[in-house]
């Protein structure tokens, strides 16, 4: 079936738990697993399973209690807060599931934040914006506030905003959530496109099936373990 591809992400061992007043609440117990490069894998598990915790792990949101996790070489789960910061900008696209669009900023300036923490120039920030957002099919919509778009064109442009750095692995959390059928089939579509056209490596989180279908390999997780789900 073609070689096999080198891993962009690497866990090893990953445990993570809360505290619930004097309370400790195992969420991922030595989770292992690895990605290879340019695979789109979607999570999936019943609410409270921990998809969205791993999901925050991959993306250096949230730290881990033990283990590793390298992503692109990098082990991140040793890099200081700081750090940790500068290689999240680089590195990690994030696609949400309520778009997290600020309302006062037009759609260019939604997706020209990330660049702002880069060192282009702002005529190279103009040019990486208007390419991402050419992608997703609303060049023509660069210059409108969310509350003049529809929900669909929102997620398009925060995608866009998620792809404008070039960053190594794309985290999608529940991106079809919020989104009628219609919508929600377009917006997969656009996902799946970009991690074919482009190469992309995508770890999205989702309840759908039909969202999941989309994805290369599905992963099920319940009670902090990680397994392989078969159709």
């Amino acid at each position: 079936m073609g070689e096999t591809r080198p891993p962009i992400v690497r866990v090893r061992n990953l445990c993570k738990s809360y505290c619930r007043g004097s309370q400790t609440i195992p969420v991922l117990e030595g989770v292992s697993f690895d990605i290879p490069d340019g695979e789109f894998l979607a999570l999936m598990g019943p609410s409270g399973s921990g998809k969205s915790t791993l999901l925050n792990l991959l993306a250096g949101i949230d730290t881990a209690d033990t283990g590793t996790i390298e992503i692109g070489g990098i082990d991140i789960t040793i890099l200081g807060e700081t750090d940790l910061a500068a290689w999240r900008a680089l590195n990690v696209g994030f696609i949400f599931q309520f778009y997290n669009l600020i309302p006062v900023l037009t759609a260019f300036e939604n997706v020209e934040l990330p660049l702002l923490l880069t060192r282009l120039s702002k005529g190279e920030r103009r040019a990486h914006v208007e390419t991402a957002l050419r992608v997703v099919g609303l060049a023509d919509r660069m210059d409108h506030f969310p509350s003049q778009l529809s929900g669909g064109q929102q997620q398009r442009v925060a995608i866009a905003r998620a792809v404008v750095t070039d960053p190594t692995i794309l985290v999608a959390d529940e991106p079809t959530g919020d989104l009628d059928r219609r919508s929600a089939a377009e917006i997969l579509d656009l996902i799946d496109r970009l991690n074919h056209e482009s190469g992309k490596t995508i770890i999205m989180v989702t309840h759908d099936p039909r969202a999941a279908e989309k994805a290369h390999v599905i992963r099920y997780l319940d009670k902090g373990v990680l397994t392989d789900v078969h159709p």
